[in-house]
Protein backbone atom coordinates (compact mmCIF):
# COMPACT_ATOMS: atom_id res chain seq x y z
CA UNK A 1 0.00 0.00 0.00
CA UNK A 2 1.26 3.50 -0.89
CA UNK A 3 2.19 5.78 1.97
CA UNK A 4 0.60 9.23 2.34
CA UNK A 5 3.60 11.09 0.89
CA UNK A 6 3.56 8.94 -2.23
CA UNK A 7 -0.20 9.27 -2.58
CA UNK A 8 0.08 13.08 -2.63
CA UNK A 9 2.84 13.27 -5.19
CA UNK A 10 1.91 15.87 -7.81
CA UNK A 11 0.14 14.26 -10.77
CA UNK A 12 1.32 14.79 -14.34
CA UNK A 13 -1.50 17.21 -15.20
CA UNK A 14 -0.03 19.78 -12.79
CA UNK A 15 3.20 20.20 -14.73
CA UNK A 16 3.73 23.42 -16.69
CA UNK A 17 6.13 24.38 -19.43
CA UNK A 18 8.67 27.06 -18.55
CA UNK A 19 8.69 29.48 -21.46
CA UNK A 20 11.11 32.28 -20.62
CA UNK A 21 11.07 33.82 -24.10
CA UNK A 22 12.04 37.40 -24.98
CA UNK A 23 8.57 38.73 -24.20
CA UNK A 24 8.54 37.16 -20.73
CA UNK A 25 12.08 38.32 -19.93
CA UNK A 26 11.35 41.85 -21.12
CA UNK A 27 8.26 42.11 -18.93
CA UNK A 28 10.12 40.81 -15.89
CA UNK A 29 12.83 43.47 -16.37
CA UNK A 30 10.14 46.13 -16.77
CA UNK A 31 8.52 45.18 -13.45
CA UNK A 32 11.83 45.54 -11.65
CA UNK A 33 12.73 48.83 -13.35
CA UNK A 34 9.38 50.32 -12.29
CA UNK A 35 9.70 48.93 -8.74
CA UNK A 36 6.38 47.13 -9.15
CA UNK A 37 5.10 43.83 -7.80
CA UNK A 38 2.88 41.27 -9.48
CA UNK A 39 0.86 38.56 -7.81
CA UNK A 40 1.90 36.41 -10.78
CA UNK A 41 5.37 36.29 -9.21
CA UNK A 42 4.66 36.74 -5.50
CA UNK A 43 2.03 33.97 -5.38
CA UNK A 44 4.00 31.69 -7.71
CA UNK A 45 1.21 31.48 -10.30
CA UNK A 46 1.71 28.47 -12.61
CA UNK A 47 0.29 30.39 -15.59
CA UNK A 48 2.77 33.27 -15.54
CA UNK A 49 4.68 32.06 -18.61
CA UNK A 50 1.51 31.73 -20.69
CA UNK A 51 0.04 35.12 -19.72
CA UNK A 52 3.25 37.12 -19.89
CA UNK A 53 4.46 35.56 -23.13
CA UNK A 54 1.17 36.33 -24.90
CA UNK A 55 0.84 39.78 -23.29
CA UNK A 56 -2.89 39.33 -22.79
CA UNK A 57 -3.09 40.20 -19.12
CA UNK A 58 -1.03 40.69 -15.99
CA UNK A 59 -1.94 41.04 -12.34
CA UNK A 60 -0.31 43.97 -10.55
CA UNK A 61 -0.05 43.85 -6.77
CA UNK A 62 -0.19 47.34 -5.31
CA UNK A 63 0.20 48.74 -1.78
CA UNK A 64 3.57 47.06 -1.34
CA UNK A 65 4.57 43.41 -1.11
CA UNK A 66 4.02 42.83 2.62
CA UNK A 67 0.58 41.72 3.79
CA UNK A 68 -0.87 42.42 7.24
CA UNK A 69 -2.58 39.02 7.24
CA UNK A 70 -1.04 35.57 7.34
CA UNK A 71 -3.37 33.31 5.40
CA UNK A 72 -2.17 29.71 5.57
CA UNK A 73 -2.46 29.11 1.82
CA UNK A 74 -0.68 32.23 0.52
CA UNK A 75 2.97 32.74 -0.44
CA UNK A 76 2.92 36.54 -0.11
CA UNK A 77 5.12 37.90 2.70
CA UNK A 78 3.51 38.86 6.01
CA UNK A 79 4.67 41.56 8.40
CA UNK A 80 4.70 45.31 8.92
CA UNK A 81 3.93 47.05 5.60
CA UNK A 82 5.73 50.03 4.17
CA UNK A 83 4.34 53.54 3.75
CA UNK A 84 1.95 54.21 0.88
CA UNK A 85 3.54 55.03 -2.46
CA UNK A 86 1.29 57.62 -4.13
CA UNK A 87 3.36 57.48 -7.33
CA UNK A 88 2.54 53.79 -7.74
CA UNK A 89 -0.72 54.31 -9.73
CA UNK A 90 1.12 56.21 -12.47
CA UNK A 91 3.91 53.61 -12.65
CA UNK A 92 1.36 50.84 -13.00
CA UNK A 93 -0.44 52.76 -15.77
CA UNK A 94 2.84 53.39 -17.59
CA UNK A 95 3.75 49.70 -17.37
CA UNK A 96 0.37 48.62 -18.73
CA UNK A 97 0.99 50.93 -21.67
CA UNK A 98 4.51 49.63 -22.28
CA UNK A 99 3.33 46.02 -22.03
CA UNK A 100 0.49 46.58 -24.49
CA UNK A 101 -2.00 44.73 -22.29
CA UNK A 102 -5.65 44.41 -23.33
CA UNK A 103 -6.78 43.52 -19.78
CA UNK A 104 -5.19 44.24 -16.43
CA UNK A 105 -5.98 42.91 -12.97
CA UNK A 106 -5.14 45.10 -9.98
CA UNK A 107 -4.90 43.31 -6.67
CA UNK A 108 -3.18 44.18 -3.41
CA UNK A 109 -1.87 42.86 -0.15
CA UNK A 110 -4.34 43.26 2.72
CA UNK A 111 -3.64 46.58 4.45
CA UNK A 112 -5.51 46.36 7.75
CA UNK A 113 -3.25 49.13 9.05
CA UNK A 114 -5.04 51.65 6.80
CA UNK A 115 -8.46 53.08 7.63
CA UNK A 116 -9.70 52.53 4.06
CA UNK A 117 -7.75 49.33 3.42
CA UNK A 118 -5.98 51.06 0.55
CA UNK A 119 -9.17 51.88 -1.37
CA UNK A 120 -8.00 55.36 -2.41
CA UNK A 121 -4.77 54.05 -3.96
CA UNK A 122 -6.82 51.33 -5.67
CA UNK A 123 -9.15 53.93 -7.15
CA UNK A 124 -6.29 56.18 -8.28
CA UNK A 125 -4.63 53.19 -9.97
CA UNK A 126 -7.80 52.35 -11.91
CA UNK A 127 -8.18 55.97 -13.03
CA UNK A 128 -4.53 56.24 -14.07
CA UNK A 129 -4.71 53.03 -16.11
CA UNK A 130 -7.88 54.16 -17.87
CA UNK A 131 -6.50 57.61 -18.59
CA UNK A 132 -3.32 56.28 -20.20
CA UNK A 133 -4.80 53.05 -21.62
CA UNK A 134 -8.40 53.77 -22.72
CA UNK A 135 -8.60 50.49 -24.65
CA UNK A 136 -7.60 48.33 -21.69
CA UNK A 137 -10.26 46.74 -19.49
CA UNK A 138 -9.65 46.69 -15.74
CA UNK A 139 -10.42 44.16 -13.03
CA UNK A 140 -9.91 44.84 -9.33
CA UNK A 141 -9.25 42.16 -6.72
CA UNK A 142 -9.19 43.78 -3.26
CA UNK A 143 -9.26 42.34 0.24
CA UNK A 144 -12.50 42.60 2.20
CA UNK A 145 -11.31 46.02 3.49
CA UNK A 146 -12.53 44.88 6.92
CA UNK A 147 -16.10 45.15 5.64
CA UNK A 148 -15.98 48.94 5.42
CA UNK A 149 -18.51 49.86 2.75
CA UNK A 150 -17.42 53.49 2.46
CA UNK A 151 -14.02 52.19 1.39
CA UNK A 152 -15.75 49.89 -1.09
CA UNK A 153 -17.67 52.85 -2.51
CA UNK A 154 -14.41 54.79 -2.91
CA UNK A 155 -13.05 51.94 -5.02
CA UNK A 156 -16.24 51.42 -7.03
CA UNK A 157 -16.44 55.13 -7.88
CA UNK A 158 -13.43 54.51 -10.16
CA UNK A 159 -15.69 52.22 -12.25
CA UNK A 160 -13.65 49.02 -12.76
CA UNK A 161 -14.90 46.64 -15.45
CA UNK A 162 -14.91 43.59 -13.14
CA UNK A 163 -14.96 43.37 -9.35
CA UNK A 164 -13.29 40.24 -8.01
CA UNK A 165 -13.14 39.14 -4.38
CA UNK A 166 -12.30 35.56 -3.47
CA UNK A 167 -13.98 33.49 -0.79
CA UNK A 168 -11.01 31.10 -1.30
CA UNK A 169 -12.63 28.02 0.28
CA UNK A 170 -15.87 26.59 1.63
CA UNK A 171 -17.53 27.92 4.77
CA UNK A 172 -16.34 25.14 7.12
CA UNK A 173 -12.66 25.62 6.25
CA UNK A 174 -12.57 29.43 6.13
CA UNK A 175 -11.27 29.94 9.67
CA UNK A 176 -8.42 27.47 9.12
CA UNK A 177 -7.47 28.76 5.65
CA UNK A 178 -7.94 32.55 5.84
CA UNK A 179 -6.68 35.05 8.41
CA UNK A 180 -8.96 37.82 9.77
CA UNK A 181 -11.51 37.12 7.05
CA UNK A 182 -14.96 35.60 7.32
CA UNK A 183 -17.05 33.76 4.78
CA UNK A 184 -20.12 35.93 5.31
CA UNK A 185 -18.23 39.23 5.20
CA UNK A 186 -16.83 38.29 1.80
CA UNK A 187 -20.29 37.39 0.53
CA UNK A 188 -21.74 40.65 1.81
CA UNK A 189 -18.95 42.62 0.12
CA UNK A 190 -19.79 40.99 -3.22
CA UNK A 191 -23.48 41.69 -2.71
CA UNK A 192 -22.81 45.34 -1.86
CA UNK A 193 -20.92 45.80 -5.15
CA UNK A 194 -24.10 44.89 -7.05
CA UNK A 195 -26.03 47.48 -5.05
CA UNK A 196 -23.46 50.14 -5.91
CA UNK A 197 -23.01 49.13 -9.55
CA UNK A 198 -25.63 46.63 -10.81
CA UNK A 199 -24.04 46.20 -14.25
CA UNK A 200 -20.50 45.49 -13.07
CA UNK A 201 -19.71 41.75 -13.25
CA UNK A 202 -18.71 40.26 -9.91
CA UNK A 203 -16.40 37.31 -9.56
CA UNK A 204 -15.08 34.96 -6.89
CA UNK A 205 -12.80 31.96 -6.64
CA UNK A 206 -12.25 28.88 -4.53
CA UNK A 207 -9.34 26.47 -4.20
CA UNK A 208 -10.02 22.75 -3.89
CA UNK A 209 -7.87 20.08 -2.30
CA UNK A 210 -7.99 21.45 1.25
CA UNK A 211 -10.36 18.84 2.64
CA UNK A 212 -13.72 20.15 1.39
CA UNK A 213 -16.50 17.87 0.15
CA UNK A 214 -18.28 18.08 -3.19
CA UNK A 215 -21.46 19.04 -1.34
CA UNK A 216 -19.65 21.95 0.31
CA UNK A 217 -18.35 23.17 -3.05
CA UNK A 218 -21.87 23.11 -4.47
CA UNK A 219 -23.14 24.99 -1.41
CA UNK A 220 -20.44 27.62 -2.00
CA UNK A 221 -21.73 27.99 -5.56
CA UNK A 222 -25.25 28.52 -4.25
CA UNK A 223 -24.02 31.06 -1.70
CA UNK A 224 -22.19 33.06 -4.37
CA UNK A 225 -25.18 33.04 -6.70
CA UNK A 226 -27.46 34.15 -3.85
CA UNK A 227 -25.20 37.20 -3.45
CA UNK A 228 -25.28 38.16 -7.11
CA UNK A 229 -21.92 36.77 -8.26
CA UNK A 230 -21.66 36.32 -12.04
CA UNK A 231 -18.30 34.57 -12.55
CA UNK A 232 -16.62 31.75 -10.65
CA UNK A 233 -13.16 30.22 -10.92
CA UNK A 234 -12.12 26.91 -9.39
CA UNK A 235 -8.53 25.71 -9.14
CA UNK A 236 -6.33 23.20 -7.38
CA UNK A 237 -4.64 24.34 -4.16
CA UNK A 238 -0.87 23.90 -4.33
CA UNK A 239 1.23 24.15 -1.17
CA UNK A 240 3.68 27.09 -1.62
CA UNK A 241 6.07 25.94 1.13
CA UNK A 242 6.15 23.30 3.87
CA UNK A 243 5.01 25.99 6.33
CA UNK A 244 1.69 26.32 4.54
CA UNK A 245 -1.36 24.06 4.62
CA UNK A 246 -0.84 20.62 3.14
CA UNK A 247 -2.73 19.41 0.10
CA UNK A 248 -5.37 16.90 1.17
CA UNK A 249 -5.91 15.59 -2.34
CA UNK A 250 -5.45 16.43 -6.02
CA UNK A 251 -8.57 16.68 -8.15
CA UNK A 252 -8.58 15.05 -11.59
CA UNK A 253 -9.23 17.27 -14.67
CA UNK A 254 -12.49 15.39 -15.20
CA UNK A 255 -13.66 16.50 -11.75
CA UNK A 256 -12.91 20.11 -12.63
CA UNK A 257 -14.86 19.69 -15.84
CA UNK A 258 -17.83 18.37 -13.87
CA UNK A 259 -17.67 21.28 -11.41
CA UNK A 260 -17.67 23.74 -14.33
CA UNK A 261 -20.74 22.08 -15.81
CA UNK A 262 -22.52 22.26 -12.45
CA UNK A 263 -21.61 25.94 -12.04
CA UNK A 264 -22.91 26.87 -15.48
CA UNK A 265 -26.09 24.84 -15.01
CA UNK A 266 -26.71 26.66 -11.74
CA UNK A 267 -26.55 30.03 -13.46
CA UNK A 268 -23.02 31.46 -13.45
CA UNK A 269 -22.40 33.46 -16.61
CA UNK A 270 -18.83 32.21 -16.85
CA UNK A 271 -16.75 29.60 -15.05
CA UNK A 272 -13.08 28.69 -15.35
CA UNK A 273 -12.34 25.38 -13.68
CA UNK A 274 -9.15 23.36 -13.93
CA UNK A 275 -6.08 22.16 -12.02
CA UNK A 276 -4.00 25.23 -12.90
CA UNK A 277 -6.82 27.78 -12.96
CA UNK A 278 -6.24 30.83 -10.80
CA UNK A 279 -8.46 33.81 -10.09
CA UNK A 280 -7.09 35.88 -12.99
CA UNK A 281 -6.92 33.04 -15.53
CA UNK A 282 -8.43 34.11 -18.88
CA UNK A 283 -9.67 37.23 -17.10
CA UNK A 284 -9.61 39.17 -20.37
CA UNK A 285 -12.48 37.00 -21.64
CA UNK A 286 -14.76 37.70 -18.69
CA UNK A 287 -15.58 41.39 -19.08
CA UNK A 288 -19.15 42.27 -19.94
CA UNK A 289 -20.34 43.05 -23.45
CA UNK A 290 -20.21 46.84 -23.07
CA UNK A 291 -16.63 46.85 -21.80
CA UNK A 292 -15.56 44.38 -24.48
CA UNK A 293 -17.05 46.55 -27.22
CA UNK A 294 -15.34 49.65 -25.83
CA UNK A 295 -12.04 47.82 -25.92
CA UNK A 296 -12.59 46.58 -29.50
CA UNK A 297 -13.69 50.01 -30.74
CA UNK A 298 -10.63 51.69 -29.29
CA UNK A 299 -8.20 49.05 -30.49
CA UNK A 300 -9.64 49.09 -34.01
CA UNK A 301 -9.07 52.83 -34.10
CA UNK A 302 -5.53 52.28 -32.87
CA UNK A 303 -4.99 49.60 -35.52
CA UNK A 304 -6.09 51.94 -38.31
CA UNK A 305 -3.92 54.75 -36.96
CA UNK A 306 -0.78 52.64 -36.53
CA UNK A 307 -1.28 50.21 -39.40
CA UNK A 308 -1.09 47.24 -37.03
CA UNK A 309 -3.03 43.99 -36.95
CA UNK A 310 -4.74 43.12 -33.68
CA UNK A 311 -6.57 39.94 -32.67
CA UNK A 312 -10.21 40.71 -31.77
CA UNK A 313 -11.26 37.14 -30.97
CA UNK A 314 -13.05 36.92 -27.60
CA UNK A 315 -15.05 34.16 -26.00
CA UNK A 316 -18.64 34.96 -25.10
Amino acid sequence: MKNNKEMLRKPKWLTTNINTNKSYTKLKKLMRSKNLHTVCEEAKCPNIYECWSERKTATFMILGDICTRGCRFCAVKTGLPSELDWDEPERVADSVQLMGLRHVVVTAVARDDLNDGGAQVFAETVRAIRRKNPGCTIEVLPSDMKGDYESLKTLMDSRPDIFNHNIETVRRLTKRVRARATYDRSLQLLKRVKLLSPHTPTKSSIMVGLGETKEEIIQAMDDLLAHGVDIMTIGQYLQPTRKHLSVERYYHPDEFKELKEIALEKGFKHCESGPLVRSSYHADEQVNYTARQRRIKYMKGYEQQEGKEIDFTFNH
